[in-house]
């Protein structure tokens, strides 16, 4: 396919719910199927309601082809049934979420997949190809991801075209157990269509979050026989947020090591960093870390045991740590981390039962003292330091930072293989 100048976010014929066949549209709901606590998570949606949408995100089964073929069938069934319809109008929809003082606006729609897009981090091919297999078994694109990009910031363009659509009655309306408020409108108008149109041509995305999903996408594409630009395969879900309008939520994404007790953790960099034990609370360590220039994390061995590591010999740096970055990558807490803290001084794989990614510091802390182990709490790399390193083309350690809110899945699904659903 050939590439694009800026960014093409096609209208679709958007897949929802009708509301009288479902006890609410809360109930239906779900976070995107990576962030779904499993098999816990699972259970719980499944019993809000029987057409919660995690049945057909993350189906169960005893194998992977069992899996694709359930999802499959489950939403041909609810389409069936009338559970799930389509409107009557391809549409861009326009999507808002708030909480207290956070709120985030942006677009939904099919973005062109040969447009700029910019990904910081590397993916995982079984991931990929089990999302590939559910997609294409399904035909539809099940929860947008999260892409930013940059406005001048002001009401204009596709911002001004959002900050009117919202003066009116929404599609829907509803509020998740998160204690955000979501709401929806379509766009139809061809006007506002075309001058969306012409601001986001402009543009380019950096991937907030899902970058397994926007793989998927390129992936359907590529083994789609005889498929074209025109093709809906040729285009994937995607919420669209003008960060500089709307600034996203960055955060931090902690490592619990459950076989690195918290006594040898300190023992082992001895020499290596420098390690002060933190008094206080875990809101205290956590203050501290984010005081402290340079390298920095905290070793959490529990709810009363912290210790602030920081100012890493610069030898041990210089031996470890690859040439061929930029020095902004070189110097990021994430790389320190892994390529000396966790590949020299301690020897843990990145493997799922050495290492633990968690997102609520509190979480981290507590997993780690029931296992005995140490979490290590990070900092949260600012937008705009991950934008540059993927304009530079180069790619962040794995899960260094999170982006928020993300879209809540089942609010709009996307079919792939109606006439007209773009």
């Amino acid at each position: 396919m050939t590439s694009t100048d800026g960014l093409r976010l096609l209208p679709f014929r958007g897949l929802r719910y009708a509301p009288e066949r479902v006890s609410s549209l809360t109930a239906v709901t779900s976070p995107p199927y990576d962030v779904v606590v499993r098999p816990d998570g699972v259970r719980h949606l499944e019993i809000a309601d029987p057409y919660n949408i995690v049945r057909l995100i993350l189906p169960h089964a005893a194998d992977p082809t069992t899996r694709h073929r359930q999802a499959a069938d489950t939403l041909r069934h609810w389409r069936a049934e009338g559970v799930l319809t389509q409107d009557p109008e391809p549409a861009l929809y326009v999507y808002e979420q708030r909480s207290g003082q956070v709120l985030q606006r942006g677009l939904i729609g099919a973005l062109r997949l040969d447009g700029p897009v910019l990904p910081h981090e590397g993916v995982i091919p079984e991931v990929v190809e089990d999302r590939v297999a559910l997609m294409r078994a399904a035909a539809a694109n099940f929860e947008p991801l999260l892409l930013s990009y940059r406005g001048e910031g002001t009401a204009t363009g596709a911002t001004a075209v959002i900050e009117r659509v919202v003066e009116g009655a929404p599609l829907l309306a509803t509020t998740t157990e998160d204690g955000f408020a979501h709401r929806l409108w379509a766009v139809t108008d061809p006007a506002d269509l075309a001058a969306i149109d012409a601001d986001l041509a402009r543009r380019q995305a950096l991937i907030a979050d899902g970058h397994h999903r926007w793989a998927t996408y390129q992936r359907l594409y590529e083994q789609q026989p005889g498929a074209t630009a025109a093709s809906p395969w040729a285009s994937g879900l995607v919420l669209l947020v003008d960060t500089a309008r709307y600034p996203l939520q960055v955060r931090a994404i902690h490592r619990v090591l459950p076989h690195l007790p918290p006594a040898k953790a300190l023992a082992d960099v001895t020499g290596a960093f420098r390690a002060r034990t933190l008094p206080g609370e875990l809101s205290a360590a956590l203050e501290a870390l984010e005081e402290t220039p340079g390298t920095a994390f905290v070793l959490a061995g529990g709810p009363d045991s912290f210790h602030l590591l920081d100012r890493p010999d610069p030898g041990l740096l210089d031996r470890t740590i690859r040439r061929d970055r930029p020095e902004l990558w070189r110097q990021l807490d994430a790389t320190v981390l892994h390529s000396v803290l966790l590949d020299e001084v301690w020897h843990i794989p990145d493997h799922p039962s050495d290492i633990s990614y968690l997102h609520h510091t509190q979480a981290a802390v507590e997993q780690a003292a029931r296992h005995g182990g140490t979490a290590v709490l990070m900092r949260a790399t600012s937008e705009e330091t991950v934008r540059q390193l993927a304009q530079c083309g180069v790619t962040m350690p794995r899960k260094s930072t999170s982006f928020g809110p993300k879209p809540a899945t089942g609010l709009v699904l996307r079919t792939l293989d109606d006439a007209g659903n773009n």
